[in-house]
């Protein structure tokens, strides 16, 4: 059975002998063993996932996926949905937390805009692949259709694709929304 999309293929098995043998490295560092907490079971499950010894996430990634909900019709937010296009613009210009963190990280930050119920500016540095002037009202009919859906998962494998081609180490995924807290939760 051909599988079309890559959210249905396989995902690969963490690999148990990098497992082991980062887990054997972390014993050997200099440091009281399990003085990093988190951090040191964090870093052995990387080595897992990424087949290597020595565990790395230099070349980072990250994609903002930006859309609005149409449930804000059921009044469930302090914001108007332009917001959602300011914010867009905010990504872009370096000013949200996520742009400093990407700075800091010298991680690609992609901005796509998947959809706004009002226009998002129009500005270099976003990725337009809307499917729609945001979903539609979770409160009173389905938000997506099984296309739209379709669509989203395929803007997700192609913000997937360009992390992958540019070898990045780590893929980051964040969504931005007026009202995406509502059909989140």
């Amino acid at each position: 059975m051909h599988l079309a999309h890559p959210w249905q293929q396989p995902i690969a098995s963490p690999s148990a002998p990098h497992r082991q043998r980062a887990r054997e490295r972390q014993g050997q560092l200099t440091k009281p063993a399990g003085s990093l907490g988190r951090l040191e079971a964090l870093a052995v499950d990387l080595a897992a996932l990424q087949h290597t010894d020595t565990p790395a996430a230099d070349r980072i990634s990250i994609a903002v996926f930006a859309a609005d909900h149409g449930v804000c019709a059921e009044d469930i937010s302090a914001f108007p949905q332009a917001v959602t296009g300011q914010m867009i613009a905010n990504f872009v210009a370096g000013g949200a937390a996520i742009s400093v963190m990407a700075r800091h990280l010298q991680a690609r930050l992609d901005v796509i805009n998947l959809g706004t119920a009002t226009p998002a500016p129009v500005t270099d540095g976003v990725i337009d692949d809307s499917i729609a002037a945001g979903t539609a009202n979770l409160a009173r009919e389905a938000a997506m259709s099984s296309a739209q859906l379709e669509q989203a998962l395929a803007a997700g494998d192609r913000a997937a694709q360009r992390a992958a081609d540019q070898n990045a180490q780590l893929f980051i995924g964040g969504e931005m929304g007026i009202g995406n807290t509502t059909s989140a939760s």
